[in-house]
C-alpha cells in the first residue's frame, strides 16, 4: 500500500515541530512498518501548465506546429504529434532540461531538450498522461480544466505533486482494515500526534436513505447466506446532462501516486473512494446486467458459486468457479466474482448509459480462498481479506453518487443488512491499564487518547466503559484497550522496569519434556519440529479419518487445512527426506499438541488438546525386528523417568494407532491406564510414504497424564551428582590406578574414559571419571 504524505496532510494538521522524517518515524514506531519512501519532491521540476495559442499542421506529417503561452515574455514553439492538440486548450509542457516524469526512477532518466522535427525547432514537449506517469494513456496530450490554472503555473504547485510516498507493509496491518483507507490512516496519525481527529463529511447519506425508503420495483437484492455477505448496498444511477469531459484531475494524480492507473470517470471515482475510505466499490453496466440475467429489472443475488460454473473476468481471464467463491448474480447467472473482480459481461464502456453501483462487505475467509485459488490480488480483495467493517457501505455509496452527480443521478437504492453491527463495549479501570502497561497514566490522558481515534468513553471514578468505533473490528477484551493506549502514546515512552512479583515456578510439563528431550537425545535420536496444520492427503496416507480432524476455516494453504490428530504421520513424512541422506540409521521425535473430535471439548468449551510424543526409527539395512528397536527406546525413556510400563496386545484401533500394523505392535499401559502404542508400520503406510521396510516407532498420547505415573524414587537426579575427571601418568596398569583412586574415593563410582600411550614412551595417561 502507498500513502501520499501530501494527501495525509489534508486530513491531519502536522505541527511545525514535527518534520516529515519525524512523522515517518512515529508512523513506523506506533502504527505500521514503513518499507520505503519514494521522494517525488523534484519529480515534476520545470514542468508547466501552458495555453496553446495556435496550431498549424505540418504538411505530409501527423505533426502540428504549436505556439504556446508558458507565462514568459514571448510564445514558445513546440512540435506536437498528439491528435487532440488544439488552440485555446490548457496543456502540460515539459521544458527543455526537464526529466520526463515517467523515466525518473529508470537507470537512465530521459532529459528533454531542444530538437528539430521535420525541419522545425521544438522546444521541449507537450506531454501525455503516460509521460507524466499518470497512467498508460498515450492517445493524446493531457488537458487541464480552464478555471484551475494559468499559463506559467508549475504543474507541481497546481496538483500538489512535491510529495513523499510511503510504501507500507500490508501484513503489519492485517488486523486493521480501517487503516487501508486514507481517512482511517489519518485518524491513527492524529491519535499518535495527540490530536482530536475531525471526521470528514464524505457525503449526504440521508439522500440515498430517502430514496431507499421509497417503493421501487426496479431493483431487488437477495443475500442467500449472511455469513458470506454481511451487508450489500446497491444504487441505480441514470445518466443525465452532458457527457463528462475528461481533464487531468487531482483524482488522477492520487490514483497514480497510490499505484493505480486512471481508467475512466466512473471507475476512477470508485477507486478513489476505495483509497480514501478503505471500502471497495464496483459499477455494473445496468443494461448489460439485465441482459445477463434475462430479467425485466435488476435482480441481484449474492451466493456461493456452484462447482463447475464458469465466469470471464474483466481482465479477459476465464475461470472455473469453486464452492468457496462468492458470486454476484443477475437473476441466476454469475456476473462478478464478489470482492475480487467484476465480470466481462457487465463491464462499463463508452456506450454505458446507466449503472448499478455496488458497495458491500464479503467474508474474508471465503475471499482468502478465492485469492489463492484464482491468483487474484486486486486492491479490492486486499482490503476485503482484512475484514472490512460493514458500517460505511451506504455512506461510501452516497459519496460516489455525489462524485458522479454531474453526469448521473441516483434513482433507486436497495440494501440487505440481515445482522447489523452491535456496539462492542469493554469495561476496564485506569489501574488495570497501568498495570498491564507498567505506566502511571491518569484518567484524563487515557480518555483523551482513546477519544482522539473515535472511542466513546464514560468514566466513573476510574472505571472506564469504552465503546469501540464501528470500524474497529479488532477490539474485544481489556488487553486490546490497554494495547491501544500504549501504542498511541508510544511504547518507547514507557520506562522499562523489572516485575515486582516473584519469579514463577518452573512448569512441571516443561521439566518433563526437557527430561524426555535429554534422554532420547542421549540415545541418538534427533528432535524435529513440524507444522500442527497438515493436509487431508497426509491423513489419508496415514489411514486416519478426516472426519475426526478439525478443519481450518481460513487455511493459508491447501496443504495446511486440518489440525493433526497425532504426531507420527508428520514424522513419517519427514522420514522420507531423511532416508535420502547417507546415514545407515536415524531416529527422530517430536513433542507437540494434537487435537481430534473424539476427545470432545474441555470446560471452557474449546477442543481438548493433548501434548503427545511421537517417535520414528529407520535403518537402511536393519537386522532383527524393528519393533524391538523402537521398544528399546520406550523402555529406556520410561525407566529413566521412573515409570513402569507393560505391553499388551492391541484390542482396538485408536486414531494414533491407525498407521501401525496391529499384529506387530503393542499398546503401552501404565498402572492399568492406556498411554500409547509402539510397533511397526503397515505396509500400505510405508508404501504411501515411500519408506524402507525397516521402520518402527511409538506415540505417547498425553505427556501430562503420563507424568502422574512417575514414581519419584525412580528418578536418577543427575543434576545433584558431582563428577570430575582425573588423569594419571603411570607405567602401571589400569587396575593398579583403579585401586589407588578407590582408596581416595571409597564411595564414588569410577569409570574409565581413556588410556593413551605415546609411541616410544613407557608411561601412559589413564583418565577416569569420578562420580559421587
Amino acid at each position: 500500500m502507498k500513502i501520499s504524505l501530501n494527501w495525509l496532510k489534508k486530513y491531519v494538521t502536522i505541527p511545525e515541530t514535527v518534520s516529515d522524517d519525524e512523522l515517518i518515524r512515529l508512523i513506523g514506531a506506533r502504527l505500521v512498518e514503513v518499507e520505503g519512501i519514494m521522494d517525488e519532491t523534484h519529480k515534476y521540476d520545470n514542468i508547466y501548465i501552458v495555453r496553446v495559442e495556435s496550431c498549424e499542421k505540418i504538411p505530409e506529417t501527423h505533426l502540428t506546429l504549436c505556439m504556446i503561452d508558458a507565462g514568459q515574455v514571448a510564445p514558445v514553439q513546440v512540435v506536437c504529434g498528439a491528435p487532440n492538440v488544439r488552440a485555446g486548450m490548457l496543456a502540460v509542457w515539459i521544458a527543455p532540461g526537464a526529466i520526463v516524469p515517467a523515466s525518473v526512477h529508470e537507470d537512465a532518466p530521459f532529459v528533454i531538450g531542444k530538437r528539430k522535427m521535420k525541419g522545425y525547432e521544438s522546444n521541449g514537449m507537450l506531454a501525455g498522461a503516460d509521460e507524466l506517469d499518470f497512467g498508460d494513456d498515450h492517445s493524446g496530450i493531457v488537458e487541464i480544466e480552464p478555471d484551475t490554472a494559468n499559463p506559467g503555473d508549475l504543474l507541481s504547485d497546481v496538483f500538489d505533486l512535491k510529495d513523499q510516498i510511503l510504501e507500507i507493509e500490508n501484513k503489519s496491518l492485517t488486523h486493521r482494515p480501517d487503516t487501508f483507507g486514507l481517512i482511517g490512516f489519518a485518524r491513527e496519525v492524529a491519535g499518535i500526534l495527540g490530536q482530536e481527529f475531525n471526521e470528514p463529511d464524505l457525503a449526504d447519506e440521508a439522500s440515498l436513505i430517502d430514496i431507499k425508503s421509497k417503493t421501487h420495483s426496479e431493483l431487488k437484492v437477495t443475500i442467500e447466506d449472511s455469513s458470506i455477505c454481511q451487508r450489500y448496498t446497491a444504487v441505480v444511477m441514470q445518466k443525465h446532462g452532458e457527457p463528462h469531459k475528461h481533464y487531468l484531475t487531482w483524482t488522477d494524480t492520487i490514483l497514480s501516486k497510490s499505484g493505480m492507473k486512471p481508467v475512466d470517470w466512473i471507475v476512477d471515482a470508485t477507486n478513489y473512494l476505495m483509497l480514501l475510505t478503505g471500502q471497495p466499490l464496483h459499477a455494473f453496466d445496468y443494461d448489460k446486467f439485465i441482459a445477463a440475467g434475462q430479467t425485466l429489472v435488476p435482480e441481484i443475488s449474492i451466493r456461493l458459486a456452484h462447482k463447475g460454473e464458469q465466469l470471464t473476468l474483466l481482465d479477459d481471464k476465464a475461470i472455473e468457479l469453486n464452492e468457496n467463491d462468492i458470486v454476484i448474480c443477475s437473476g441466476k447467472s454469475p456476473v462478478a466474482l464478489a470482492g475480487a473482480m467484476g465480470g466481462k459481461s457487465t463491464e462499463i464502456d463508452d456506450n454505458t448509459k446507466n449503472i448499478i453501483l455496488e458497495s458491500a462487505t464479503f467474508s474474508l475467509y471465503n475471499l482468502r480462498k478465492t485469492q489463492m485459488a484464482h491468483g487474484i490480488f486486486t486492491e479490492a480483495i486486499t482490503r476485503f481479506t482484512k475484514g472490512q467493517s460493514p458500517y460505511q457501505t451506504m455512506l461510501v455509496a452516497a459519496a460516489c453518487s455525489e462524485m458522479l452527480s454531474t453526469g448521473y443521478r441516483a434513482s433507486a437504492v436497495a440494501e440487505q443488512y440481515p445482522n447489523p453491527l452491535q456496539p462492542i463495549v469493554v469495561k476496564i479501570t485506569t489501574n488495570e491499564i497501568n498495570q498491564l502497561l507498567g505506566t502511571s497514566y491518569d484518567d484524563e490522558l487515557i480518555v483523551r487518547t482513546l477519544a482522539n481515534v473515535g472511542f466513546k468513553i464514560s468514566n466513573s471514578k476510574g472505571t472506564l466503559e469504552i465503546t469501540a468505533p464501528a470500524w474497529r473490528t479488532d477490539i474485544h477484551i481489556k488487553e486490546d484497550v490497554a494495547e491501544e493506549v500504549g501504542r498511541l502514546l508510544g511504547y518507547d515512552n514507557i520506562t522499562p522496569t523489572l516485575p515486582l512479583h516473584a519469579s514463577a515456578s518452573q512448569s512441571s510439563i516443561w521439566s518433563f519434556k526437557n527430561k524426555i528431550r535429554t534422554i532420547l537425545s542421549k540415545y541418538g535420536a534427533n528432535e524435529v519440529l513440524t507444522y500442527s496444520f497438515i493436509s487431508g492427503r497426509l491423513l489419508d496416507k496415514a489411514g486416519q479419518d478426516e472426519d475426526n480432524s478439525y478443519k481450518i476455516v481460513n487455511s493459508i494453504s491447501p496443504e495446511l487445512q486440518f489440525v493433526r490428530q497425532s504426531i507420527v504421520p508428520s514424522l513419517l513424512e519427514k522420514s522420507y527426506t531423511n532416508q535420502k541422506l547417507p546415514v545407515e540409521t536415524f531416529a527422530i521425535f517430536e513433542m507437540n499438541k494434537v487435537y481430534r473430535k473424539d476427545l470432545g471439548f474441555n470446560d471452557e468449551k474449546v477442543p481438548t488438546e493433548l501434548t503427545s510424543l511421537g517417535f520414528v526409527i529407520a535403518e537402511r539395512k536393519g537386522t532383527g525386528t524393528a519393533y524391538y528397536k523402537a521398544k528399546k527406546y520406550v523402555d529406556k525413556l520410561l525407566e529413566e523417568c521412573g515409570i513402569e510400563a507393560e505391553y499388551v496386545e492391541l484390542s482396538d484401533v485408536r486414531a494414533e494407532a491407525k498407521p501401525f500394523e496391529k499384529k506387530r505392535s503393542a499398546a503401552i499401559y501404565v498402572d492399568g491406564e492406556y498411554v500409547g502404542i509402539v510397533g511397526e508400520f503397515k505396509n500400505s503406510v510405508r508404501h504411501e510414504f515411500k519408506l524402507a521396510p525397516y521402520l518402527a516407532g511409538f506415540e505417547l498420547i498425553d505427556l501430562e497424564t503420563l507424568m502422574k505415573h512417575i514414581k519419584p524414587h525412580k528418578f536418577v537426579n543427575r543434576s545433584s551428582t558431582k563428577s570430575e575427571d582425573l588423569t594419571i601418568t603411570t607405567s602401571g596398569t589400569y587396575e593398579e590406578v583403579l585401586q589407588e583412586v578407590r582408596q581416595k574415593y571409597p564411595d564414588a563410582k569410577i569409570s574409565p574414559l581413556s588410556i593413551y600411550q605415546a609411541p616410544g614412551q613407557k608411561s601412559r595417561n589413564i583418565t577416569v571419571r569420578i562420580e559421587q
